[in-house]
């Protein structure tokens, strides 16, 4: 990440526990490796706009009203960037961060590799409906021997560790001391035994998922995870490199391990808000957007595991390739963290917010509602400006 090195009180015991994350979501420890995926054009600005969000006002559930630094502050807001039709309305830097900043985007990630695979899906790399043992035969013997890769995509495997399990797979991922001895990710699919779990029930949501596609894709490509997304993603769309983070063994983190700059974040945004087109250039198929916001299953939702817990943002939502979806008049498309990560997205009135956030809590059911109602607030600023 940036050159200068990290405090020396951060380590991987406690990068992600406050106040270390505050400086260590943008400073990583030095145990964890990254790789680099390459970008495009250097230096490329947003247009400016004569838009603003001045009148910003959220009104809270008691009655009274938050303005946009309290709102800020109260959402431990690192990086915010807020475009309307393309142009920059509003920019943020908090806690040490800059523009250049690379900021982990935890499990927004998955929305990102969800994308990357659709795009690999439509050039006909890859399968969706293929069995991921077509493509990773170490898993034949696993719980995971039914899964296909939209099963992965979608989270409709009824994924079920138990605590050594899970305590295994946090240390293979290279996010906190390993165990002796060491286990990477592959090593821990291919160790992981059966029998095999249902697929294609309700949202069950688990970062292994997207950790195993990560090796279905390589196989399918016989390409890197970040030299895919380099090539599909970030030459044509960003301005800066960005990273990835890597397991014990030099294999990228596809659940959480993104590392990019807010405003190319918001760059990813702004092509998914013109589904797929930046420019005269038509990134990915016009089609895969539409097929995020439409194609998940809206009763594997609301039968799921996060049905009631994201009650009081929709009872209307989906889940499709790593995207949420808010069945809203209009609708949002959003990417979602552990700690404050988010990708908001509104195509029909084309405004996108990119908020990189350092969350005391990984989750915290009132931040994240105020989160939510913070985009509504700034969508009704600029719908009415």
């Amino acid at each position: 990440m940036e050159a200068d090195a990290p405090q020396p009180d951060v380590n991987l015991s406690n990068w992600r526990q406050s106040p270390q994350n505050h400086r260590a979501f943008h400073h990583l420890p030095s145990e964890i490796a990254t790789a680099r995926v390459r970008s495009g054009s250097k230096g490329a600005r947003f247009p400016s706009s004569s838009e603003s969000i001045e009148a910003f006002s959220l009104r809270l559930p008691n009655g009274s009203s938050m303005g946009l630094e309290p709102f800020l502050a109260a959402t431990s807001t690192d990086a915010m960037i807020v475009l309307h039709d393309g142009r920059l309305v509003y920019e943020a830097y908090r806690n040490g961060m800059e523009p250049n900043s690379h900021h982990i985007a935890m499990s927004a990630t998955k929305a990102v590799i969800g994308l990357l695979t659709e795009i690999l899906a439509a050039d006909g790399a890859m399968r969706l409906d293929r069995p991921i043992t077509a493509y990773v035969p170490e898993v034949t013997n696993s719980a995971y021997a039914a899964a296909r890769a939209r099963d992965l995509l979608d989270m409709r495997v009824a994924v079920l560790f138990d605590a050594t399990q899970e305590k295994s797979y946090a240390r293979s991922v290279g996010w906190e001391p390993p165990g002796d001895p060491k286990t990477d990710i592959r090593s821990f699919f291919s160790r992981l035994g059966g029998p095999a779990w249902p697929c294609g029930g309700g949202f069950t949501y688990h970062s292994a998922n997207t950790d195993l596609l990560g090796w279905v894709i390589e196989r399918a490509t016989s390409a890197k995870v970040q030299d895919l997304l380099s090539e599909k993603l970030w030459t044509p769309i960003a301005s800066d490199d960005a990273e990835l983070t890597l397991d014990w063994d030099g294999f990228a983190r596809s659940a959480g391990g993104l590392c990019a700059t807010a405003r190319d974040l918001a760059r990813l945004g702004q092509v998914v808000c013109l589904d797929g087109s930046s420019g005269s250039a038509q990134i990915f198929p016009n089609h895969i957007v539409h097929g995020l916001a439409t194609g998940g299953d809206r009763k594997a939702w609301s039968s799921g595991q996060w049905g009631e817990s994201f009650a009081p943002i929709s009872r209307s939502m989906s889940y499709r390739s790593g995207w949420y979806t808010v069945d809203t008049d209009p609708e949002i498309l959003f990417a979602m963290g552990i700690h404050g990560q988010n990708l908001f997205v509104d195509r029909k009135n084309k405004i996108v917010m990119a908020k990189f956030s350092s969350w005391p809590q990984p989750v915290d059911g009132r931040t994240m509602w105020l989160t939510h109602a913070g985009f509504d607030e700034v969508r009704r600023c600029l719908r009415s400006s």
